[in-house]
């Protein structure tokens, strides 16, 4: 019998991972099979470095898009990334346990916040903050712009970076700070050159779920960063996403309207997918 459930948990657990397999498997060939002809028809070198979005004339450029997306996660990786670790390694090697039963929780409920929240709170209040500091230098803007997007977002992705980096710090073995502190360091510098640089698997796993979530958010971003399909280079000014673009037209689209915004997901696919393989590197070079 015990043999018997042993190979049936084992079965289970086979098709469980079949199951994921199957399920990214389907969702490629959906994004292609219909991405793949409506870029044929547009044409790759127009669709992917056209700067105009007209759809009543046929007219289907995302660059604008990918560019927006490249700066609203740029952004969100500068402001979240350093608070994230730092809060990480606060937690992990500095924080009283009292204030961390309070912290924890907390971090863990920013996690747990709809990102429709999220985008209210933008909406009331990081918009008109923006539009107000704007104002004391002579700029008069909405305030639904691209830094109003990073700060949001830094702030989503901060649960993710702290949660991920605050257990590979815990799990370095004890003796490296042991060991560091025997041979004369100081707590600050065995934690930032010996238990931190321990910990990079870790670290770099939360940046890269950290951006996943940034350049994959939606009803956030729509909500604050402007809507506008251009490129421009001013942080103050509104601009659109990837995923806004689609979520803001896939109700109405059809026919090569419909088929565009599905090769729009495409090309956030292999984003996310550049990123993962950027990731992979990055792991085997350190480790090598």
């Amino acid at each position: 019998m015990k043999n018997f459930g042993e190979k049936l948990m084992r079965g289970v657990f086979f098709v469980c991972a079949l199951a994921s397999i199957f399920a990214v498997v389907m969702i490629c060939i959906f994004l292609f099979a219909n991405g793949i002809p409506a870029i044929r028809e547009i044409g790759a070198l127009d669709f992917l470095t056209g700067t105009k979005w007209k759809p009543g004339n046929d007219i289907y450029g995302i660059l604008p898009m990918i560019v927006g997306s490249i700066y609203i996660t740029a952004g969100a990786i500068l402001i979240g990334v350093p608070v994230g670790l730092l809060t990480a390694v606060f937690m992990a090697f500095y924080c009283p346990k009292n204030a961390y039963r309070l912290l924890k929780p907390c971090t863990e409920l920013l996690a747990g916040i709809p990102s429709i929240v999220y985008g209210f709170f933008g909406m009331i209040v990081i918009v008109p903050a923006v539009r107000e500091a704007a104002a004391l230098f002579g700029a008069d803007i909405s305030g639904s712009s691209i830094l109003s997007a990073s700060i949001l977002l830094g702030v989503m992705i901060l649960p993710t970076i702290i949660g991920v980096a605050e257990s590979a710090l815990r799990a370095v073995p004890q003796n490296y700070y042991e060991g560091a502190v025997a041979m004369g360091a100081t707590h600050e510098r065995a934690v930032f050159s010996v238990m931190l640089p321990a910990a990079k698997s870790g670290v770099l796993a939360s940046i890269v779920l950290g951006v996943g979530r940034a350049i994959g958010e939606t009803m956030a971003v729509v909500m604050v960063a402007g809507n506008q399909p251009r490129l421009t280079g001013n942080v103050l000014k509104g601009i659109r996403t990837l995923t806004a673009n689609i979520v803001q037209e896939m109700g109405y689209a059809t026919g090569l309207h419909r088929e565009a915004l599905i090769a729009t997901g495409c090309v956030l696919f292999v984003f996310i997918l550049l990123i993962n393989l950027t990731f992979s590197v990055l792991k085997r070079r350190k480790d090598a």
